[in-house]
């Protein structure tokens, strides 16, 4: 299973704020824009939240399991890497929700904020994209957590006898 890449979880917010502020500005022509749901930022505090304590907990067991305690509760390998990709679909499909929630944020912002339903809307989508931002960087932490440690031997040809 490859890493995420920070430059592609970058690359897809920008990418989606800019679509997300141009399908404002376009929305915005017929007299209205799509509302940002008050529950945005909630499921996505509650992603990162389940994200976290999932790291933690596994990073607690595998720690337990490194030092040999007696009693020490085991990972089991298939059960660490569905935690790793369930991380990983979140921070892609968090990248993209917070980019489109920051290209609305940032179109409210330079429209302005007289009204109190845009300002409103401008505090959800400004703090949808703090959560999504939360979720990228639980499931950084958490695919860290249950990455495999390096071999030591990499620089050796494969079937020679170590020296």
């Amino acid at each position: 299973m490859k890493q995420l890449r920070v430059r592609v979880l970058f690359g897809l917010f920008a990418v989606a704020g800019v679509l997300s502020w141009a399908g404002a500005r376009l929305w915005d022509t017929f007299g209205t824009l799509p509302r940002v749901p008050v529950a945005a930022p909630i499921v996505l505090g509650a992603i990162a939240a389940v994200l976290a304590a999932t790291a933690l907990s596994l990073r607690a067991r595998l720690k337990a399991q490194r030092e040999r305690r007696p009693g020490a509760k085991g990972v089991d390998p298939l059960v660490a890497a569905r935690a790793v990709v369930f991380g990983q679909a979140s921070a892609l499909v968090a990248a993209l929700v917070a980019g489109m929630y920051g290209g609305a944020f940032v179109f409210l912002l330079l429209d302005g904020l007289d009204a109190g339903p845009r300002r409103d809307q401008a505090i959800y989508a400004g703090l949808s994209v703090v959560a999504g931002i939360a979720v990228v960087i639980a499931a950084l932490f958490l695919e860290r957590v249950c990455k495999l440690p390096e071999d030591e031997d990499k620089d050796e040809p494969e079937g020679a006898a170590p020296a």
